[in-house]
């Protein structure tokens, strides 16, 4: 008799513990990108928990020291900025890592100050380039990755937007900023 008790008791004890998710590390944050540009930090949340595939690759890229150096190529005010690509003289930068598989999360939207994939037509497309929100943009919701959202610096984002442009992107609006706005560095800190 005593036996079964401690039995059911150890049983009971374990499905409490599962159950609660003790198990389980829920005190795990996501880690934040700290993107150090010329003019000034902009310090972004990862959504390492509902777009895993998404964040790796930026991890990855910005440990790699891929991004530094990298110029903002697109702007335009209460839409977006843009970077990933292009070096302050025009030279090209691809991933090393090639494309990766789009995903979305409906709980990981274009809010003001999301940071989300760019990407050619094809929604498998994106590799490197990104993009940072300045004002909402749900139109793009549900058709571009959001993997975080800025939780220190979006004056900096707002800075960058404003910045005169050569409206070299036409009818989809924005264009290369007329003053080489870098990205000194991104480095990827737990919180």
């Amino acid at each position: 008799m005593y036996k079964k008790a401690v039995t059911l008791i150890s049983i009971s004890a374990l499905l409490f513990v599962t159950g609660s998710g003790c198990l389980e590390n829920k005190d795990e944050k996501n880690r934040l990108a700290i993107i150090d540009t010329s003019k000034g930090i902009i310090k972004i949340e990862l959504f390492e928990d509902k777009l895993p595939i998404t964040t790796e690759n930026f991890i990855k890229l910005a440990k790699d020291g891929f991004y530094d150096g990298l110029i903002f190529h697109r702007v335009m005010d209460d839409f977006m900025i843009q970077a990933g690509q292009y070096a302050p003289n025009g030279s090209q930068k691809a991933s090393p890592y090639g494309t990766i598989e789009f995903e979305t999360d409906s709980e990981a939207q274009h809010v003001d100050g999301a940071i989300s994939m760019a990407r050619g037509a094809d929604l498998d497309s994106a590799s490197a380039q990104f993009f940072i929100c300045d004002g909402a943009q749900h139109g793009l919701d549900g058709q571009y990755a959001a993997f975080g959202v800025v939780v220190e610096g979006i004056e900096v984002v707002r800075d960058i937007a404003d910045t005169p442009h050569d409206g070299s992107y036409g009818d989809i609006g924005g264009g290369k900023p007329l003053e080489d706005i870098i990205i000194n560095s991104i480095t990827i800190e737990t919180q």
